[in-house]
């Protein structure tokens, strides 16, 4: 769009769809200004893999080579049991080979570095504030600040996660709803452990360990654990409650425990939300964990927020009015994003089961599902981008 004044877009949130939007908006001359709560951009969620179709929706804003500069692209993606037994393999470097499309595991801090450096200009990212409301009079959307000050633009995008205070404000109050499970996350140096570019997910009764390097020598894990909901460690105890729960777990769980500064690891349980058929109205839309909140048991959840921004700045940018763009906004990512909430969520009640024969039975149709499947799978959702 070219235009002496383009459009103003305000930004509730300064994460990875956030940001994303941003640098979509700045690459296609409209302006945006970001509200984020934080004081300042934290590595929070540790590391995160870029699957090839959000590789695809980065390569449309030119930032894909930048990302994979920061991490490491993938080889090998496993499944194991707790004995470390393969229970299903897929050679992505193939796939990435034959599609000339990367898949790369990144810290959060990096990633988030390189979307603020192309979001615009400092002014545009305005920290230690967050939005706190806003009013939408048909031809402009206000929005009502944490300072207290008003500021006015065209679009308002509510960017600002599970909790989203726009989405409230949008589409009313609605219950989160707990997975039955929680987790852990941390980063370690450990390159010299695990193999490199072989990014695996151990399942064992009711939990789950995940091990991915990142590059610059750091290793991201996850793990997963059926608990109630608002459970918490003692003090101190994060890492002990983990080294007891995985002990006997194939290698290298223990060392990667034991390289972890306690500091470094981030306890949270796992909630999404039943989707919704619409997420604009008038002048206002949301993306990403507000808009479709997912768990990450198919590692989308930030990628469908990285695909959001993408489509939206490509919509916001073409000619019509704001309704119209955000109607084609939704059009195009609605059914998409919902059906991986669906799914997800599927897949993380069966990982998470319990008992030894359902286990055995899951474990065994695994083994035999081809790794033509999955590569299939992948190749799906990038042609949804493409």
């Amino acid at each position: 769009m070219t235009s002496a004044s383009p459009r103003h877009v305000l930004i509730a949130g300064a994460g990875i769809g956030g940001l994303t939007l941003a640098c979509a908006l700045q690459r296609a001359g409209l302006r945006a200004t970001v509200f984020e709560r934080a004081e300042a951009l934290r590595p929070v969620g540790a590391g995160i893999i870029v699957q090839m179709n959000a590789a695809v929706a980065l390569r449309r804003i030119g930032l894909c080579d930048a990302v994979v500069a920061e991490g490491e692209r993938a080889e090998q993606t496993l499944i194991l049991d707790s004995t470390g037994a393969r229970i299903t393999a897929v050679d992505v470097r193939s796939l990435q080979e034959e599609l000339d499309i990367p898949m790369v595991a990144v810290h959060r801090a990096r990633l988030q570095a390189v979307l603020r450096a192309h979001a615009g200009p400092e002014e545009a990212v305005r920290l230690g504030v967050s939005v706190t409301g806003f009013e939408d009079d048909g031809a402009r959307v206000t929005v009502t600040l944490s300072t207290g000050e008003t500021v006015t633009g065209d679009v308002l995008v509510g960017a600002d996660g599970l909790r989203s205070v726009v989405r409230t404000g949008l589409l009313g109050a609605q219950p989160t709803r707990y997975s039955g499970y929680t987790s852990w996350r941390g980063v370690c140096p450990g390159a010299d452990l695990v193999p490199a570019g072989q990014f695996t997910e151990t399942w064992g009764p009711g939990a789950r360990f995940g091990i991915v390097p990142i590059g610059h020598g750091e290793v991201y894990w996850f793990a997963t654990l059926n608990a109630p909901a608002g459970a918490e460690d003692a003090p101190g105890q994060t890492l002990a409650v983990l080294q007891d729960r995985f002990a006997g777990w194939h290698a290298p769980i223990a060392k990667l425990l034991a390289a972890t500064p306690p500091e470094r690891v981030l306890r949270t349980d796992i909630h999404d939300r039943p989707p919704v058929s619409h997420w604009s109205r008038g002048r206002v839309t949301l993306l990403g964990d507000a808009a479709h909140p997912m768990t990450p048991n198919l590692g989308q959840g930030g990628c469908q927020a990285i695909e959001d921004g993408v489509v939206l700045g490509e919509c916001l940018a073409a000619p019509g009015s704001v309704e119209d763009a955000l109607r084609a906004y939704e059009s195009r990512r609605v059914k998409r994003a919902n059906a991986l909430v669906v799914r997800s969520h599927q897949v993380g009640r069966v990982a998470q089961w319990e008992n030894g024969a359902a286990r055995f039975v899951r474990d065994a149709l695994f083994r035999r599902v081809p790794q033509s499947a999955a590569r299939r799978e992948l190749w799906t959702l990038v042609q949804g981008m493409r």
